[in-house]
């Protein structure tokens, strides 16, 4: 699941939180239920934004199980090196 920061400039506070790419976060009451946060004295329908952040690339050769790039006859694309890890 995504995770997503939205800002309230209501109150200056940044949030993080996770949450399926289809639902729409407007309100601080919101964002707090969400993220499982006490709202404070922000009022329940302060507007918030969701902040655009950069996005990370993980490649699968950093992970502890990769998964192989194929290009043999697995039926997977060739990765750069051309040969196939699966085989």
């Amino acid at each position: 699941m995504p995770t997503y920061d939205y800002l309230c400039k209501t109150n200056g506070k940044v949030v993080e939180v996770r949450h399926p790419m289809a639902k729409t976060v407007r309100t601080w009451g919101e964002l707090c239920q969400l993220a499982g946060i006490d709202p404070g004295d922000t009022p329940g329908d302060a507007p918030v934004e969701r902040l655009i952040t950069g996005g990370h690339v993980v490649s699968s050769a950093s992970l502890k199980n990769p998964e192989p790039c194929g290009g043999g006859t697995c039926g997977m694309p060739a990765c750069g090196g051309g040969t196939c890890m699966m085989e």
